[in-house]
Order: structure tokens, then sequence, then C-alpha cells
């Protein structure tokens, strides 16, 4: 079977009727956080890639144990599109940049840390899954036995 002109019109017009409708029908993703520049950090860089943001967020979540909301604003539940992430009304978020800012200084100040990927003190560090510091050693924890005393070296007086 050859295909004319005319028919070749009509399978390309159908092809593209249908694959405008497929588009149409399928909504643009939207990301949880926007693309940079962002809005409102002060203590991250304005550039900062987004998987290395949302892994950031997630370091901070596990060290302390808590979910978006005990900084951000939004509801529990609700898709992230929906929460102001730029918003500082919440005490939480103004903390957290105080904190970030003093392991920064730890590790740059302390520990001479230049690329950030090698840093020595993370939020974990004090924070071990818990909203405040652990400033003590839970009261059951294993007491390490002192070390051994050096024995004097033979021949010295």
């Amino acid at each position: 079977m050859k295909l004319g002109p005319s028919s070749l019109a009509l399978v390309g017009a159908v092809v593209t009727f249908t694959m405008s409708v497929a588009f149409a029908q399928t909504p643009p993703a939207q990301p949880a956080f926007a693309a940079p520049p962002y809005k409102n950090l002060k203590v991250l860089p304005q550039d900062i890639p987004r998987p290395q943001l949302l892994g950031t967020m997630k370091l901070f979540s596990q060290s302390l144990g808590v979910r978006c909301t005990f900084c951000h604003v939004g509801e529990e539940g609700k898709p992230l599109s929906t929460f102001d992430f730029a918003s500082d009304v919440k005490e939480k978020k103004l903390t957290a940049r105080k904190m970030l800012a003093m392991v920064h200084r730890i590790n740059e100040q302390d520990f001479g840390v230049k690329d950030f990927s090698q840093v020595k003190v993370t939020c974990f560090t004090c924070h071990r899954g818990a909203t405040k510091p652990v400033a003590m050693p839970p009261a059951d924890a294993a007491v390490p036995p002192p070390p051994a005393a050096k024995k004097p070296e033979r021949g010295a007086a």
C-alpha cells in the first residue's frame, strides 16, 4: 500500500493532534523547592545546587529527629509545594541559622575545613537525633576504663 501526499498529511495531523492532547492532560511537575537562586537563604550559599540543598535539609531533619514543619511554615501531610520555605516567622528557623553559623565557624576556625564535604562537626555531633543538644552522656552509658599507665623504659633513670 502506497501512501500519497494527502494520506501522509492526514497521518501527520493525527499524530500531532494526539501528542498535543497527551501533553495538555499531563500537568507540569511542581518542584518542592524552587531552583536557584532561592529566596531568603542567609547562611547557605544562594547558588547551592538543589540536590545539595535537599541533602542539607535532610541532614538537619535526621540530626534533630524532626520534619520540615519544625522550622518551616507548612501543614504536615500537604505537598511541599504548598510550604512557605522563605518565611522567617518560626523561631526554630532563626535558631537553626545561628547553629549552622556556629557549626561553620567551628569547622573553619578549629579544624581548618575549607571544603565542606570534609566537615568534622555537624548538627548530629551534638543533637544525636534530639531537638535539644545532648549535654551529658546517658546515665546507662558504659564508662570506658582509664588508660593504662605507661611502663618506664628500661635503662631510664
